[in-house]
């Protein structure tokens, strides 16, 4: 789906381009200027932050790295590299005047000391622009007082799968992967149900598996029709 015709069905739209390799400035100002005022952008951190120089999602990464700066990278490790990707996504963010950034960590990110104590020196040390929601994905076996207490400490919205678990923040910024995989097509029970989860709070609905355009599409008309009480989500398919 064209850029201009997906603005025309939603208001927010998720950029995962950010993740893998920052675009080029060109690219995202098209972007910027082919959507009206009004729309939304958020965008994924890029992976250096997050994710360690082995992970499999490096094969898309362009940008060369030296061997000293490969151990370097990932598990919010405040170096000089991770602290210039920063900086390249808040470039990314201020073109396209996106609301949010998403640091979504790898499953291997698990609860120890160790990783606390980096996530907490990133996020103190990270510069922060005004008007942009921080959002965490945490994966894997995070407690919820945990992560609750983490996103209380450190400002940080919680990004989540509502099929396995609730988010934990006031605003909710919702993560779908596919419950099946990310072929999974989601079953109108299975929205219907999604509908139950926001309802009574705002939030977020990012559509995340293969068919998100279609899904993403069908649960904003469930959210229409429902009235009032789910009105504050706000639904989007990512863009990859």
């Amino acid at each position: 789906m064209a850029l201009t015709s997906y603005a025309q069905r939603f208001g927010v739209l998720e950029v995962q381009q950010t993740f893998y390799e920052p675009p080029r400035e060109a690219t995202m100002r098209r972007w910027r200027a082919s959507v009206p005022p009004a729309f939304e952008f958020t965008i994924k951190a890029w992976q250096l932050i997050t994710h360690e120089a082995k992970s499999s999602t490096y094969r898309r990464l362009r940008t060369p790295l030296s061997a000293e700066e490969r151990t370097e990278v990932g598990g919010f490790r405040w170096t000089p590299v991770v602290a210039r990707a920063w900086e390249t996504t808040l470039g990314c963010a201020a073109i396209l005047e996106a609301t949010a950034i998403l640091l979504q960590c790898p499953a291997s990110f698990r609860p120890t000391e160790p990783a606390i104590a980096r996530l907490r020196e990133f996020f103190t040390r990270a510069r922060r622009p005004a008007g942009v929601r921080l959002l965490w994905e945490p994966r894997g076996p995070w407690p919820d007082e945990v992560v609750r207490g983490l996103c209380e400490e450190l400002d940080l919205t919680h990004a989540a799968d509502p099929f396995l678990r609730r988010s934990l923040t006031p605003m909710a910024y919702y993560r779908l992967h596919g419950i099946t995989g990310a072929r999974h097509v989601y079953t109108d029970a299975e929205l219907a149900q999604l509908a139950d989860v926001i309802n009574g709070g705002p939030a977020y609905v990012m559509f995340n598996n293969l068919p998100r355009a279609a899904d993403a599409w069908r649960f904003s008309q469930l959210v229409r029709r429902d009235g009032d009480a789910t009105q504050p989500a706000r639904v989007d398919a990512d863009l990859d």
